[in-house]
């Protein structure tokens, strides 16, 4: 089938503003949208910018607005697009070129919700155990793969880029219902902030972008929960 591939590019080396660029390219139905940038790169046009690295899901490294939804190019088939496909960078992060964004405030605020085990507490001769009902409590967020999926389809975050976003709050809930963390309040800190869990309208994008099927939206009602029973 052939399908025309809509591309917005953008250079700042060059480019006063981004521009739509066209390309036709020749593609089967089970072919990913990941597959077609790569023909495009190299057949037809070797300036186009983006990344990947797995090309499996994992990595979480290609995700892009894909005809006007949040989606990993990797995971995406030309046979659910049709064959008018457009392809813009993520939203509410700053474009390096092309589908290329400056992922640092995403990482800033990952880092901000201290994504680590924090206990103090004397080792155990072995490991520290837990039951499979505790593990269970946090499984949904250890899925995530940091793609920023969640947190660019947010309308808060487009308007308010100091918001921590959805990705962040659920690596908070990874540790925060972790049996052996100690450091929820620590994390409070920042998720009590202005620019915190607070901030949520509960939209759910977040949920519909999630290329993982994680209850992004739940997760973050749940860390809003926890936070109110700590004070109280």
């Amino acid at each position: 089938m052939q399908v025309i591939l809509k591309i917005l590019r953008f250079d700042p080396a060059k480019d006063p503003k981004p521009r739509w660029q066209t390309y036709q390219v020749e593609a089967e139905p089970t072919d990913r949208v990941l597959d077609l940038l790569h023909k495009v790169k190299w057949e037809q046009d070797g300036t186009l910018a983006f990344r990947r690295s797995c090309g499996h899901g994992i990595c979480g490294s290609d995700a892009m607005l894909i005809n006007g939804r949040n989606r990993l190019a990797c995971k995406t088939l030309v046979k659910d697009l049709g064959n008018v496909i457009t392809v813009e960078p993520i939203r509410g992060l700053p474009v390096e070129k092309d589908l290329i964004v400056d992922m640092e405030p995403f990482f800033a605020a990952y880092r901000a919700v201290k994504p680590f085990l924090i206990n103090d507490e004397p080792p155990p001769q072995r490991e520290r155990l837990q039951s499979p009902e505790e593990r269970e409590r946090f499984d949904q967020g250890t899925k995530c793969i940091l793609c920023a999926s969640c947190t660019t389809s947010c309308p808060v975050f487009w308007v308010n880029g100091t918001y921590l976003g959805p990705a962040a709050i659920v690596q908070a809930h990874r540790f925060i219902f972790d049996s052996r963390d100690r450091g929820k309040r620590e994390r409070f800190k920042a998720l009590g902030s202005g620019s915190g869990v607070w901030r949520c309208r509960t939209a759910y994008n977040c949920t519909e972008a999630c290329p993982r099927e994680i209850p992004v939206t739940q997760l973050i009602e749940e860390v809003k929960r926890e936070i109110l029973f700590d004070r109280f």
